[in-house]
Order: structure tokens, then C-alpha cells, then sequence
């Protein structure tokens, strides 16, 4: 069963088609010539979902070109975390910036997609940028007393590909990287830190997904393994969104690493 608008609580639906034309009009406009020179990634603005309790756990979530923070917040009952594993939840909004497939539009986006070929052209430069204000977040939550080691990033589609390069990147040790339909846009360049040689990865995809292939996922797959990662692999009968037994996958992965890090503590 697909999860569209209103399958879960909240007033967003759980996932976005990405990447083919603006989702709606109060996200999407013509661009400013100014706006087209380039990205500079600012402070990224953050939807919270707290725990009952002080958090001792953060997930940072990120979503999918022209959506928003919101767009993932109604999964969070969903996954059915225990109260006192006291996870926190992230979900910043990506910047507007004009993005090129969608005719120029000024849309949310961590970064400009050129072309939608299997190639993927895009500006590296600002998903680099865009991995940078991620790490920030993690800075962000460190001082809030979460260590690394208790973060876990997450991404779907456009927000996945700026999770696989700011995880594998990080200098300390993260509790995972959750990658849902979704590619590893920075897999020949990417410099994998010692410290997260071993991160535990889960990758989500849909099999018939239109706008991110799942040989994009499959091809994601291959070359965290040629880097050395073991990533847990699911498909599922989807196009490019989320479904109910994906939903309960994300859950049971969670609380097995929350879980075993908890018992190693």
C-alpha cells in the first residue's frame, strides 16, 4: 500500500514526486537575475519534533526538491520508537534557489539539477554547500549534548544524495544514514572518514519509481560496497514516494541500532 496525502496524521503527505516540475505555486517562482549566480549555503531553518523527555537522540531529515521540513514530520508516530529512547527530530528546509529542470522556477532545493538523464548532472558545488549546513546541524545538536554517535542522518531523493556525502564525510562516528529513492550523486569523488568506515546504511527504494530509476538505487548500492560499507538493500513496489512496509522497515532498523547502542552504553 502507497502512502499518499492524508494515509498518515498531519496536514503534508509523506512523499513528494521530485525532480519533473514544481510541486505547487506557493513553492515555486521566476528567478531573480541574481538569484541565478549561484548558492551560498545560509543557516538552515529547522522543523522540530521533540520527545516527551530531554532528548538523548537526534535524527536530521532531509527532503526532496520543492517540498519542506514538514513533509516528513507525520512519519514520526509511525516508526514507533519507544519514549525512552528520547529521539529528536530535525527536519530543516532547504533552501529556494532556481533550479534548472523546472525552467528556471525558485523552489526549495540543496541543489541545482541540470539535467534528468541517469547521469544526473547537477551543481556539485552547492550539494557540497548543502552537506556543509548539514554538518553544521550536527555541530548544532553536539552542543545540545547529542553526541555524534548518537545522530543519524536522513534523506530522501535530492535530500538522500546530500545525506551520502555529509554521513561518509563526517570526522566522528555517526548512528547511521537512512537513504530512501535516492542516488549517491558524490560516489567517484567522495572521501569516506575513518570514523564512519563501518556506518550503519540503510537504502530504501522503489521499483517503479519514474523519477529517481531504481538502477539509481541499485548502482548506489555498488559503490558503497566498493568503498567498503555493507548497506542494508530493500525494494519495494512504489514509484517515488514512501509506503507502509517501507515506513515499518525505517522503524524496526531504528530501534535495532538505538537499541544495540543503548545496550553498548
Amino acid at each position: 500500500m502507497n502512502v499518499r496525502e492524508h494515509d498518515l496524521p498531519g496536514d503534508h503527505h509523506v512523499g513528494r514526486y521530485n525532480g519533473m516540475r514544481p510541486l505547487n505555486q506557493q513553492n515555486a517562482r521566476a528567478a531573480g537575475p541574481r538569484e541565478c549566480q549561484g548558492m551560498e549555503m545560509p543557516k538552515l531553518d529547522c522543523i522540530l519534533v521533540e520527545p516527551n523527555i530531554a532528548a538523548e537522540r537526534t535524527v536530521i531529515w532531509l527532503h526532496g526538491l520543492g517540498a519542506d521540513g514538514h513533509d516528513f514530520e507525520p512519519i514520526v508516530p509511525e516508526l514507533h520508537l519507544a519514549p525512552e529512547l528520547a529521539v529528536r527530530f530535525v527536519f530543516p528546509n532547504a533552501p529556494s534557489i532556481p533550479v534548472t529542470i523546472n525552467g528556471g522556477f525558485v523552489m526549495p532545493a540543496w541543489y541545482d539539477i541540470l539535467k534528468m538523464d541517469l547521469e544526473r548532472e547537477l551543481d556539485v558545488g552547492q550539494l557540497l554547500a548543502s552537506a556543509e549546513g548539514v554538518r553544521e546541524l550536527i555541530v548544532a545538536e553536539n552542543e545540545k549534548g547529542i553526541p555524534s554517535d548518537r545522530i543519524l542522518l536522513a534523506g530522501f531523493s535530492q535530500g538522500g544524495a546530500v545525506s551520502y556525502q555529509a554521513a561518509l564525510t563526517h570526522p566522528e562516528p555517526l548512528a547511521g544514514l537512512l537513504a530512501i529513492s535516492t542516488y549517491f550523486a558524490t560516489a567517484s569523488s567522495v572521501r569516506v572518514s575513518a570514523a564512519n568506515q563501518a556506518l550503519p546504511i540503510f537504502v530504501g527504494h522503489g521499483s517503479e519509481d519514474p523519477v529517481v530509476p531504481e538502477s539509481l538505487g541499485s548502482s548506489s548500492l555498488e559503490s558503497l560496497r566498493a568503498l567498503g560499507l555493507d548497506p542494508i538493500y530493500r525494494r519495494y513496489p512504489m514509484g517515488h514516494e514512501v509506503c507502509l512496509e517501507e515506513i515499518s522497515d525505517i522503524g524496526s532498523w531504528m530501534r535495532m541500532l538505538f537499541t544495540k547502542e543503548t545496550e553498548a552504553s
